[in-house]
């Protein structure tokens, strides 16, 4: 048995179907995976969905993740963001916007640029990633893809509970609008992608009508969004609170790019790039911009109208909401309870993925089923929304914005492995793409760098069916190093509240976050290099 062979066989994952009867435990779970199969649970874990098993009519696929996204971004998850740009960052209210919108549609382009790789993978973000990082790498990075979106479920949680308790005048405590969240939120995630679209895509018109009117509530204080003054502020400090407000952004929408493809799998192999790149960044990029402007309106009116201030001293996020919505009395509070439909909608999503991300992180972890990682998950962000949920803007403003660090290294690396390498030196992917007897005679011709390897004489620069091939994949080397330089960078240009970089504090009082581009530039210097090393010395 080659080595190659004798390695993938230790290390297979949850596809294996062969029987364990000494694991009494593997025993039990699979008995009951079945059971929640035949009630329309979702079983299946990372493994790739393949070519004939997905939808045939791609139109109906668009159309179901355009609710999707709606839905998922078009939420109290994105405007939360928002909400600090005046209250925490000091920004006025057209310094705000330009920040905010630019940064946000930028994550947008990354977001879109890493969902084009599920429909010709029919594999999840993370185990794309795999051709990257290869085998062992990637399962550290799966694992800060999972504390990102962990991070945002804690934020939804805190947020609803903040709601719950306004609409009810304390009646309801926090700590008790925690629980509702996770419980319905963990209610839909465990079923599937089948059954988390339909639901989004339902949920995503009573959450747009009731954004749409809380902009007609509110509008009759929106006369003194101009009235902010914050001239008192250092200019450096205001620069540097800018370009943070600007990393916070940017995160919102960038960190989807972890999951994106998540949502493609389902999608015809055939569907042109291009489509699933713009569907996801109007996708992305709409509704966020819709919520994004009402967020930032709702942040300086926090900081210069008594009533709005009052009520985010009280209850936060919430205690906005209900605010721009108290005019209407009874009907404004059953129009905030239907905006925590969407913390509930984006939780969904969060505990879907991250259970892909977590079998992703050790050959054991890949054979416990996704329902009962979705069980774990909801536990774990619970917990720590429970504990943190006094600590609100100091987990979405210091905590998140480092994972708009990592997904600025994966873009990168991404763009450049797919741009360079997968266009012009396929064939130095010996592993992946086997020479045949025919491709021998003719690279004896020396015309080898012309000569279609396996897959690409069928316009197919990635061998998808070795995605859970230890054999065949990428050591992970060159992106791995480059990932350790780019958070070199990070360290230089970050500002947060626990930390502010070298680079970073010539902004001022509080510094200003540079770590994104810093984490880009860097890793997308180092990778080229390594990178050919690593396939010159490799061939993989």
């Amino acid at each position: 048995m080659a080595k190659e062979d004798f390695v993938e066989e230790i290390l297979t994952d949850s596809t294996s179907t062969k029987q364990q009867p000494n694991l009494k435990p593997w025993s039990l779970l699979q008995k009951y995976s079945k059971k929640l199969d035949s009630l329309g649970v979702e079983t299946r874990g990372i493994e790739r969905i393949q070519p004939w098993e997905r939808s045939t009519n791609k139109w109906t696929q668009f159309i179901s993740v355009i609710g999707f996204w709606f839905s998922a971004a078009g939420g109290l998850s994105s405007m939360s963001t928002f909400i600090l740009s005046a209250t925490l960052f000091e920004l006025n209210f057209k310094q705000a916007l330009t920040s905010g919108m630019i940064a946000q549609l930028l994550g947008c382009a990354i977001a879109g640029y890493c969902a084009t790789m599920g429909p010709r993978s029919g594999c999840r973000q993370m185990v794309t990633a795999r051709y990257l990082f290869g085998w062992w790498f990637v399962k550290f990075v799966a694992l800060i893809g999972c504390l990102g979106v962990v991070g945002w479920s804690i934020v939804n949680c805190v947020v609803g509970g903040q709601i719950l308790a306004s609409v009810s005048n304390d009646k309801v405590p926090l700590y008790i609008g925690i629980v509702i969240v996770a419980i319905l939120s963990f209610m839909v995630a465990i079923f599937g992608i089948k059954q988390l679209l339909r639901v989004e895509k339902f949920i995503a018109i009573p959450v747009t009508i009731a954004f749409v009117l809380l902009y007609i509530s509110s509008s009759n204080k929106f006369h003194l969004l101009q009235t902010f003054d914050n001239s008192e502020i250092a200019s450096q400090t205001l620069k540097g609170n800018y370009l943070s407000f600007f990393s916070l952004a940017y995160a919102v929408t960038g960190t989807w790019g972890t999951i994106t493809s998540d949502y493609y799998i389902l999608f015809p192999e055939t569907t042109p790039s291009y489509q699933v790149f713009l569907l996801t960044f109007l996708g992305i990029g709409i509704p966020t911009t819709f919520v994004g402007i009402l967020g930032t309106c709702l942040s300086v009116l926090a900081m210069v109208e008594p009533g709005f201030e009052t009520a985010y001293e009280d209850h936060g996020m919430g205690g906005l909401l209900h605010q721009g919505f108290s005019r209407w009395n009874g009907f404004g509070k059953f129009c905030t309870i239907i905006l925590l439909l969407s913390l509930i909608a984006n939780n969904i999503i969060n505990t879907y993925s991250a259970a892909f991300s977590l079998q992703l992180t050790a050959v054991w972890f890949a054979k416990i089923p996704r329902w009962l990682w979705a069980i774990i998950i909801t536990a774990v962000y619970l917990v720590c929304a429970l504990v943190g949920r006094d600590h609100f803007s100091t987990i979405l403003g210091n905590f998140l914005p480092m994972i708009g660090y990592w997904i600025s290294m994966y873009f990168i690396m991404l763009l450049e492995e797919n741009t360079i390498f997968r266009k012009f030196f396929l064939h130095l992917y010996i592993k992946e793409f086997p020479v045949n007897e025919e491709e021998k005679i003719a690279n004896s011709s020396h015309n080898v760098e012309k000569v279609p390897l396996g897959l690409r004489s069928r316009k197919q620069n990635y061998n998808w069916d070795a995605w859970n091939n230890y054999g065949v994949l990428t050591h992970g080397y060159a992106a791995f190093i480059a990932f350790l330089c780019g958070v070199v960078g990070a360290v230089l240009g970050m500002a947060q509240a626990y930390y502010i970089g070298v680079i970073a504090r010539n902004f001022g009082e509080f510094g200003g976050d540079l770590a994104m581009w810093l984490t880009m530039g860097i890793s997308g210097i180092v990778y080229p290099p390594l990178r050919y090393l690593e396939l010159k010395k490799c061939g993989r």
